[in-house]
């Protein structure tokens, strides 16, 4: 059973950290690269931050310099730590790992950034 679970949503002040965590199991998570999705009600699903099987990793525009995703195969999880949050960044996050033509999606957590 494929699974990818998110976890560490929730409400924080502008300006405030959260780390985000996707835990895979039911597939071999070394060999897949891994990213980070949001998406606002209403919007396309955007492209937040990725990460190769060999660590490279590249990010929006809108999140560069602000959020660091990173993997730790041994523990099948992906992170997303995300610093300087602001108020545009309160949407549902989404985990998915990426192998050539095969994708697997989490279910999302969200995101509130809120004074």
């Amino acid at each position: 059973q494929v699974q990818l679970v998110e976890s560490g949503g929730g409400l924080v002040q502008p300006g405030g950290s959260l780390r985000l965590s996707c835990a895979a199991s039911g597939f071999t998570f070394s060999i897949y690269a891994m990213a980070w999705y949001r998406q606002a009600p209403g919007k396309q699903r955007e492209l937040v931050a990725v990460i190769s099987t060999g660590g490279s990793t590249n990010y929006a525009d809108s999140v560069k310099g602000r959020f660091t995703i990173s993997r730790e195969n041994a523990k099948n999880t992906v992170y997303l730590q995300m610093n300087s949050l602001k108020p545009e960044d309160t949407v549902v996050y989404y985990c998915k790992a990426t192998l050539v033509s095969l994708d697997y999606w989490g279910a999302g957590t969200l995101v509130t950034v809120s004074s």
